[in-house]
C-alpha cells in the first residue's frame, strides 16, 4: 500500500495534477490496491479532517479579509503607509512592504495579500519607474507575512493537525518573527534600491497628515488588536474570533466606510465561498493521506532515521527545515501541513524540542515555499495580476528568499525569539 500511495503522488505530481485530487486519489487507489481496508473509511476520513469547532475559523476569516478590501480598507492603510515611509529611498518598495504587514493582521493569507494589496503595491511601482519584475517579485515577497502575523489560516491548519499547540499559542508565536520578516524585505529592498539607482520617493509628509492616514487607517490596525487582544483576555476563542472579525469588518464596511452595499455583500459571501470550498477540499483530501501516512508508520521510521543522524535538537532542526524545504518546493502550504505535521511533530517529543518553536519554525519555513518554484502559490498569483513570465518573477525574487531564509536561520538558533512573546501570556507549549 506504501508504494502505491507514494508511487501515484510524485507521478501526479510530476505531470501537473491539482494536488487536492492527487492526495484524495492516491489515498483510494492504495486503498483498493491494498484490499484489507473497507472502502468507506475513504469518505470517513473526509468527513473528520472537516469537522473540527477550531476550524470554522478558516471560512469566517477569509471572508472578514473579502469585507475588510470590499470596504475600501486598502485605500487608507496605503495612504497610511505611504505617510510614514513613502519619502524614504526607495519609498514604494517600504510602502509594499509596510502596507503588507497591516494588512497581515486582516487576511491571514498569503494568497489573498498577493491578490489585494500586493497587485495594488506592484502596479504603483510600475507608475513610478520601478522594473516591473522587481515589483512584482517584491509584492510577492511581502505577501508572504500574510500567514506569519496573526491572524493566520496555516496557524489554524497547524493547530488541528497537532494538539501540542494552541492557536493562540501560534498567534503570538508569529508576532516577532513576522516583524523580522517585514524588517528583512525592507532592508533587501534599500539595498537593491541603492545599487539600481531607483530614488522613487514622495514627498514626506507632514505630521498632520500622518495623523488624518493614522485615524482614517485605524478602522484596519484595530482588527488584530480585537483579535489577539479579545483572546487573551477570554472574552473569546481563537475560532470565536473569526466570527467577531466578520461582524467587526460588516460593521467598518456599513457605517464606517459605507461601502458595502447588499448586492456588494452577496458577491463577497460568493467569493469568500468558492476560495472556502477550495481549501476545506484540500484539508479532506490531505487528512485522508496523512491517516494512510500514520497506518504505514512513516512518523516513526523517519523519527528513527533522523535519531540515526543526531540526537542534538538543534542539529534535528536544521534536519528538518531542510526536509520542509525541499518539500514546500513541491507541495502547496495547506497540504503540506497536514501531510507533513503528523509526520514531523513526534519529533518534539522524542528529543526534547518546544513545540510551538518546532511549529512557528515549520509553518515559517513552508511560508517561504510560496514563493519558490516550481510550485510557488504566491508566484503564480502574481504571474497571473501581472502578466509577467513566470521565469523571469522566479528569478528576481531570489534575494527576497534569501533574506527570507536569513530570518528562519535566526528563528532556528534563537528560540527566544518565537517564545518570548507567547511565555509572556503564559503559552510556553
Amino acid at each position: 500500500m506504501g508504494i502505491t500511495l507514494l508511487l501515484v503522488f510524485f507521478v501526479g505530481m510530476a505531470i501537473g495534477l491539482p494536488i487536492a485530487i492527487l492526495m484524495g486519489g492516491a489515498g483510494l487507489l492504495a486503498l483498493v490496491v491494498e484490499g484489507k481496508l473497507s472502502l468507506l473509511s475513504v469518505p470517513q476520513r473526509f468527513f473528520n479532517g472537516i469537522n473540527s469547532f477550531p476550524l470554522m475559523a478558516v471560512p469566517f476569516f477569509i471572508l472578514a479579509a473579502d469585507l475588510m478590501s470590499a470596504a475600501g480598507i486598502t485605500t487608507s492603510i496605503l495612504r497610511f503607509t505611504n505617510n510614514l515611509v513613502g519619502h524614504i529611498r526607495g519609498g514604494l518598495g517600504h510602502v509594499n512592504v509596510l502596507t503588507n504587514m497591516i494588512f497581515a493582521g486582516i487576511s491571514g493569507s498569503a494568497l489573498a495579500d498577493a491578490a489585494g494589496p500586493g497587485a495594488i503595491m506592484m502596479r504603483m511601482m510600475w507608475r513610478a519607474g520601478y522594473d516591473r519584475y522587481y515589483a512584482a517579485s517584491l509584492s510577492a515577497a511581502t505577501a508572504t507575512i500574510g500567514p506569519i502575523i496573526p491572524p493566520s489560516i496555516i496557524m489554524v491548519i497547524y493547530a488541528i493537525t497537532d494538539s501540542r499547540v494552541t492557536v493562540a499559542g501560534l498567534f503570538l508565536a508569529g508576532v516577532v518573527p513576522g516583524v523580522m520578516l517585514g524588517i528583512s524585505l525592507a532592508i533587501t529592498n534599500h539595498i537593491i534600491c541603492i545599487r539600481r539607482g531607483y530614488d522613487y520617493r514622495t514627498l514626506k509628509a507632514s505630521w498632520g497628515e500622518r495623523l488624518r492616514s493614522f485615524w482614517h487607517a485605524m478602522p484596519a490596525l484595530l482588527m488584530p488588536v480585537i483579535i489577539i487582544g479579545g483572546i487573551l483576555s477570554g472574552v473569546f476563542t481563537a475560532t470565536e474570533s473569526a466570527a467577531v472579525a466578520v461582524v467587526y469588518a460588516l460593521f467598518v464596511g456599513l457605517f464606517v466606510t459605507r461601502r458595502l452595499n447588499r448586492q456588494l455583500i452577496a458577491r463577497v459571501f460568493l467569493q469568500s465561498s468558492l476560495v472556502t470550498s477550495a481549501a476545506l477540499l484540500i484539508v479532506a483530501m490531505a487528512s485522508l493521506f496523512a491517516w494512510l501516512l500514520t497506518i504505514l508508520q512513516v512518523p516513526q521510521d523517519i523519527a528513527k532515521e533522523i535519531g540515526g543522524f543526531t540526537t542534538n535538537p538543534l542539529a534535528i532542526m536544521f534536519i528538518v527545515a531542510l526536509f520542509v524545504l525541499i518539500c514546500g518546493f513541491f507541495i502547496d502550504t495547506l497540504p503540506a501541513v497536514i501531510i507533513l505535521v503528523p509526520v514531523l511533530a513526534p519529533l518534539t517529543d522524542q528529543f526534547g524540542i518546544n513545540p510551538l518553536y518546532f511549529a512557528i519554525a515549520v509553518v515559517l519555513n513552508l511560508t517561504i515555499g510560496l514563493i519558490t518554484p516550481p510550485v510557488g502559490g504566491v508566484l503564480f498569483v502574481m504571474t497571473s495580476v501581472s502578466r509577467l513570465k513566470f521565469e523571469g518573477i522566479s528569478r528576481a525574487i531570489i534575494p527576497m528568499v534569501i533574506a527570507e531564509l536569513a530570518v528562519l536561520l535566526l528563528i532556528i538558533l534563537f528560540p527566544a525569539l518565537s517564545l518570548t512573546v507567547p511565555g509572556l501570556f503564559g503559552y510556553t507549549r
